[in-house]
C-alpha cells in the first residue's frame, strides 16, 4: 500500500534541530542537544546521591552508549536493564526492579534515568514513584510513542494480567528530554506505532494539524522534529488543564477504549499475533471513528476519510467473528467507565471530540463488520 510504503521511506533519518522547551505541570520538556545541557544542570544543582538508569535490553543496546558519553556528572551512575516488551510491564517486574535499587543503595537523594519507549517510561515512572514513598525521576524516551505519547503528562503504570494499565499513579518527572537521533535505530513498525498517537492529536485537537498527513507524498519529513513537537504540544496543552483526567484529558482517549480491549485480547491469544500499541490504537480509532459517525458528530465524508488514512498507513487487522464478544467483554475494564457505563471519547468533528459517550454492542459489532468491510 502506498501509505505504509511512503512511511518506511520518510522515516529513515530525522536531522535535530533547536527546539523551544514545553513548559508543563511542574516540569519541562526539552529538545534535542539543549536538554542534554539542561540534564546535567540539574543533575549538578540537586546534589543526587547517585544516579540509576532503567532500561530495556534494546534501549540499554542501542540508546544508552549515546546517552552516557553526553553527561557530565561525577557522581555514581548504574544501569538497571530489564527486559523489552510489553509482557516485562507488571507489579512482578516492579519487585525485582525494586529490590535491585535496594541492593545496589538506592535512597531518597537517588535519580532514575528512565531510558526507552513506552513500558520504560510508564514502568519506570511507577517504580519511582514508589520507591521510598517516591523519589525523582527523568523520562528520556527513544521511541517516537514514548515520544509523543507516554512520557508526557504522568502516568505511570504497569498491567494487571493482560489488562492495560490497571495499576499506577499520576506523578510528573523532574524533565522530559526529547532526542529525535533515537530514532535512527527504531524498526518501521515501531515508527508507524507512534505515528498512530500523532495522528490522534490531530483528529482530537488540530484539524490543520491531521491535515498534514493527509498526503503522505507531499509531508515534508526533513522538518519531522516540527511535527513531533507539535504533537507533543497538543497532548500537553490536554494535560495542562485537566491533570488528573476528570474532563478534558479524557480526550486522549479516543480510539483507546475499543484500541485497549484489542490490544489486551490480542496479547493473551495465543492464535493471535501480539500487537505494537499503535497498531491496536489504529484499529481503534477507526471503530470509534465510526461510532462518532453513527451519532452524526462527524459527516460521512469525514469517517471515509479517516477510514481510509489509517487503513492506508496501518492495514487491517483480521478479527474472526469468534474474536468479538471476547474484546467487547474487556471494555468493561477500561480505566473511563463510570458506575458500570462504558465511556467513549468520540469526534465531534475532526478536530474537536466528545467525552463520556455510550454506545450498545450492537452498535460495537457494526463498526466492526464497517471496519472489515
Amino acid at each position: 500500500m502506498v501509505g505504509r510504503q511512503k512511511i518506511n521511506a520518510l522515516f529513515c533519518v530525522t536531522k535535530v534541530k533547536r527546539m523551544q522547551s514545553i513548559p508543563a505541570n511542574g516540569y519541562a520538556i526539552h529538545f534535542g542537544d539543549t536538554a542534554y545541557d539542561l540534564l546535567n544542570a540539574h543533575i549538578a544543582a540537586q546534589h543526587y546521591s547517585s544516579i540509576f538508569i532503567l532500561a530495556d535490553t534494546q534501549s540499554n543496546e542501542y540508546c544508552v552508549p549515546r546517552l552516557l558519553p553526553l553527561m557530565a556528572v561525577d557522581i555514581p551512575i548504574e544501569i538497571v536493564e530489564f527486559e523489552s516488551g510489553e509482557s516485562a510491564k507488571t507489579i512482578d517486574t516492579c519487585v525485582q526492579l525494586w529490590t535491585l535499587l535496594t541492593e545496589l543503595g538506592a535512597d531518597r537523594k537517588s535519580l532514575i534515568l528512565n531510558v526507552g519507549g513506552g513500558v520504560v517510561t510508564d514502568l519506570g515512572g511507577f517504580v519511582a514513584s514508589t520507591f521510598k514513598r517516591g523519589i525523582d525521576f527523568i523520562h528520556i524516551p527513544t521511541t517516537l510513542l514514548a515520544m509523543v505519547d507516554a512520557s508526557v503528562g504522568g502516568k505511570n503504570g504497569v498491567d494487571l494480567g493482560h489488562l492495560k494499565n490497571q495499576i499506577g499513579v499520576i506523578r510528573t518527572p523532574q524533565m522530559v528530554l526529547i532526542d529525535t537521533q533515537f530514532l535512527e535505530t527504531l524498526p518501521q513498525n515501531e515508527m508507524r506505532s507512534g505515528l498512530a498517537e500523532m495522528l490522534k492529536h490531530g483528529l482530537i485537537f488540530d484539524k490543520d494539524y491531521w491535515a498534514q498527513f493527509l498526503d503522505l507524498q507531499a509531508v515534508d519529513f526533513a522538518d519531522f522534529d516540527a511535527l513531533v513537537w507539535r504533537s507533543i504540544e497538543i497532548k500537553n496543552q490536554i494535560v495542562m488543564q485537566d491533570p488528573t483526567e476528570n474532563g478534558i484529558r479524557k480526550a486522549l482517549n479516543f480510539g483507546h477504549t475499543l484500541g485497549h480491549a484489542i490490544e489486551s485480547y490480542f496479547l493473551e491469544s495465543p492464535d493471535k499475533t501480539t500487537l505494537l500499541h499503535g497498531e491496536a490504537i489504529a484499529a481503534g480509532m477507526v471503530l470509534e471513528a465510526f461510532l462518532s459517525r453513527e451519532k452524526n458528530l462527524v459527516t460521512p465524508q469525514e469517517y471515509a476519510q479517516i477510514k481510509y488514512v489509517l487503513t492506508d498507513i496501518f492495514g487491517k487487522l483480521d478479527f474472526a467473528e469468534t474474536d468479538l464478544e471476547p474484546i467487547i467483554a474487556l471494555l468493561v475494564h477500561d480505566k473511563k467507565n463510570e458506575y458500570g457505563h462504558i465511556q467513549f471519547a468520540l469526534l465531534d468533528g475532526i478536530g474537536k471530540i466528545k467525552t463520556n459517550q455510550s454506545s450498545d454492542n450492537e452498535l460495537i459489532r457494526l463498526a466492526f463488520a464497517d471496519y472489515k468491510s
